[in-house]
C-alpha cells in the first residue's frame, strides 16, 4: 500500500510540473516587421480622455500599451510620444481652454450637491493653458505616436495643419509639415490607423449646426475616401503590415445617451401648473392645426418631453409659427446642454432647447449613414492593402446593448459606470483603451499569424470616483 501510495504522489508530481509547459505563451511577430511602430489618428490615438489631454493619460493610450505589448515581438527602440507637460493637461470647451475634468461633488442653481464631473483645476487660467498647449516639443522628435486631437481623415494631408489646431503645433517638425510628412521621417515598419471618428463627431457634437460631415467624394484633402487612401499610402511607403479601426456608431457613446427625452416629471399634485402650462400653448397648437401640421404641446402627469427648437419643421413661408416642437423618443439631447438651465432657466418646458443641443432623427440618420459610408470605405482599404481590420464598430454596438465582459470587467456604454468612456462621455478610460489595444491585437495575430501578447485589463483603472 505504502508503495501505491508513492508512485501516485510521483505521477502527481509529475503532471504538476509539466502544467507550465501546457500554458507556455510564445510571442512571434508571424509574418508582420514590429520593428518601428508608428500610430496616426485623432484625439482617441492621442490618449485625451476626461475633456483633456495630458501625461498619464497619453502614456496610458491604446496605442501607448500596444507599443509595449510589440517589445515581445520585435519592437525596438523608444516608442517617443510628445508629451504634455501637464497632470492637469489641457482641452478646449469652445473658445475656452480647460483642464481635465473628474469626478467630484458640485452644487445645481437648487442648492443640490450631487457627484458629477468637475474640472480637475478651476483656477488655472487661460495664459497657463496656452502656454502649455502652445509649448513646442518638436526637437524632442520624430514621434512615434501621431494622434492630433480634433484631426479628420482630410487634416492628416494639409501642409501647415499645426499652424490651425496646436495640439499638432507643438509636436509638428515645422510650420508647414503636414501629419503625412511626419509619418515619413518615421519610416515605420508596422503601423496603426484609427481615424474617421471627427468626420462626423463634429457634426453631431454640434447638434447638427456648425459644422459639417465630411463628404465621401472628392479629392485627397476633401473627400474622405481619396483621403483615407493618401494617407494610407503614406505609411505602406516603408510599412509591410499595419492595422486599421472601423468607426463605431458615435451616437450609441454617452455623450448622446444620458439625458432622456423626457426628463420633464409632474405629479398629480401639480395638476393645477400643468394646466398653467398647457394654457399657455393653446395658441401654439391651435395654429399647427389651422395649417394641417401634426405638432403639439402638451403635458401630463408623468415624464413629458422637453421642448425643442427645430429650424427643419415645414412651417409654410409668410405664417408666424415658431420652429418649436415636443421632442420624439428616437432624438437625442447632447451631454452638453446646461442642466441649470434645464433645472432653473425653464429650458424645455418654458423655452425651447436650443438646436445646438439636440439631435433630431434626421440628424441621426444624417450621421448613421456617414458612419456606414466611411466604415465601407476602411473595410475597403483593409483589403485592398492587405491590412488588419479592428471592428471597434462591433465592440461598442454590444457594449451599448447587452454589454460586454473582458477578463472579469464588464463595459457598458453607460456614463461614468460603463469603464468604456471617461468623464467627457466621449473618450475613453484607461481600462477603455486596454480593451480596444486587445481588440488590435486580436485582428494583428489573426492576420498576421502573430502571437502579440495582450494587455491585462484589471492593471488598469476606469473612472475614479472620490
Amino acid at each position: 500500500m505504502k508503495y501505491r501510495i508513492l508512485i501516485i504522489a510521483l505521477v502527481f508530481i509529475g503532471l504538476w510540473s509539466c502544467k507550465p509547459e501546457l500554458n507556455e505563451f510564445e510571442a512571434k511577430s508571424g509574418t508582420a516587421d514590429f520593428t518601428t511602430y508608428v500610430a496616426a489618428g485623432n484625439s482617441l490615438t492621442a490618449g485625451f480622455t476626461d475633456g483633456a489631454l495630458y501625461k498619464s493619460a497619453q502614456e496610458q493610450s491604446y496605442v501607448a500599451f500596444l507599443a509595449k505589448q510589440f517589445e515581445s515581438v520585435g519592437r525596438q527602440g523608444t516608442f517617443n510620444i510628445p508629451f504634455i507637460s501637464s497632470e492637469d493637461g489641457v482641452g478646449t470647451r469652445g473658445p475656452a481652454l480647460v483642464t481635465k475634468m473628474k469626478m467630484g461633488y458640485s452644487t445645481d442653481c437648487l442648492g443640490n450637491t450631487s457627484l458629477a464631473p468637475v474640472m480637475a483645476n478651476p483656477a488655472a487660467s487661460q495664459a497657463e493653458l496656452f502656454q502649455l498647449l502652445s509649448t513646442s516639443v518638436a526637437a524632442s522628435g520624430p514621434f512615434h505616436n501621431l494622434g492630433v486631437p480634433g484631426a479628420k481623415v482630410t487634416h492628416l494631408l494639409a501642409p501647415g495643419y499645426g499652424q490651425l489646431n496646436p495640439f499638432f503645433g507643438r509636436f509638428a517638425s515645422s510650420p508647414t509639415s503636414s501629419v503625412v510628412q511626419e509619418i515619413a521621417t518615421t519610416q515605420p515598419t508596422f503601423f496603426t490607423l484609427w481615424i474617421g471618428n471627427n468626420d462626423v463627431l463634429g457634426y453631431a457634437i454640434g447638434g447638427g449646426v456648425g459644422d459639417v460631415i465630411t463628404p465621401i467624394e472628392g479629392a485627397p484633402g476633401f473627400g474622405f475616401a481619396a483621403s483615407y487612401e493618401a494617407v494610407i499610402g503614406s505609411f505602406k511607403q516603408t510599412a509591410t503590415a499595419g492595422a486599421i479601426a472601423n468607426i463605431p456608431d458615435i451616437t450609441s457613446i454617452p455623450y448622446f445617451r444620458t439625458v432622456p427625452y423626457n426628463p420633464i416629471v409632474f405629479a398629480e399634485k401639480d395638476s393645477l401648473l400643468i394646466q398653467f402650462i398647457n394654457s399657455q400653448y393653446a395658441a401654439y397648437n391651435a395654429g399647427m392645426q389651422s395649417v394641417g401640421l401634426p405638432y403639439r404641446i402638451n403635458f401630463s402627469v408623468g415624464a413629458n418631453p422637453l421642448i425643442i427648437q427645430d429650424n427643419a419643421m415645414p412651417i409654410p413661408d409668410g405664417v408666424p409659427l415658431p420652429k418649436f416642437r415636443q421632442m420624439n423618443n428616437d432624438e437625442l439631447v447632447l451631454l452638453s446642454v446646461p442642466q441649470d438651465s434645464l433645472k432653473c432657466g425653464g429650458w424645455g418646458v418654458a423655452k425651447p432647447i436650443p438646436d445646438q443641443f439636440i439631435l433630431t432623427k434626421a440628424e441621426i440618420e444624417n450621421i448613421t449613414n456617414a458612419v456606414s459610408s466611411f466604415n465601407q470605405v476602411i473595410a475597403a482599404a483593409a483589403q485592398t492593402h492587405n491590412l488588419a481590420l479592428v471592428d471597434v464598430n462591433a465592440f461598442m454596438q454590444q457594449a451599448s446593448t447587452t454589454g460586454i465582459k473582458l477578463d472579469g470587467v464588464t463595459f457598458t456604454a453607460a456614463f461614468v459606470t460603463g469603464n468604456v468612456f471617461s468623464t467627457d462621455g466621449i473618450h475613453l478610460t484607461p481600462q477603455g483603451n486596454a480593451a480596444v489595444a486587445n481588440f488590435f491585437i486580436d485582428a494583428i495575430n489573426a492576420k498576421y499569424n502573430a502571437s502579440v501578447p495582450k494587455v491585462i485589463i484589471t492593471n488598469y483603472s476606469a473612472v475614479e470616483l472620490p
